[in-house]
């Protein structure tokens, strides 16, 4: 499954609503790529769910926020393109709110 996630982790608890779920990938878009961020809040949640997550961050919103060059280890940034590309990758996809 692939997890869409595009809330702050300092604003809603989507983030950890996908952890909880079991695994797959998950995809930080919008606000939700603050959890990508070095040194955040969600950086230990980050790196603890690589194991049984793929994490991927829209490489447009990293940039429009500022993030391009603080991303944590072992997060793959994707541009529109890799974006279509999961989303076509993975049967089911859940957009968390």
């Amino acid at each position: 499954m692939l997890h869409i996630i595009n809330k702050s982790p300092y604003d809603r608890p989507a983030l950890d609503s996908a952890l909880n779920t079991g695994e797959g990938a998950i995809l930080l878009i919008e606000d939700g790529v603050y959890a990508a961020a070095k040194g955040g809040a969600a950086e230990a949640k980050i790196k603890a769910a690589q194991g049984k997550f793929k994490v991927y961050a829209l490489q447009a919103d990293l940039e429009a926020r500022g993030l391009a060059d603080r991303v944590t280890d072992g997060v793959t940034a994707v541009d529109y393109g890799g974006f279509v590309d999961l989303v076509a990758e993975y049967k089911t996809n859940q957009s968390w709110l």
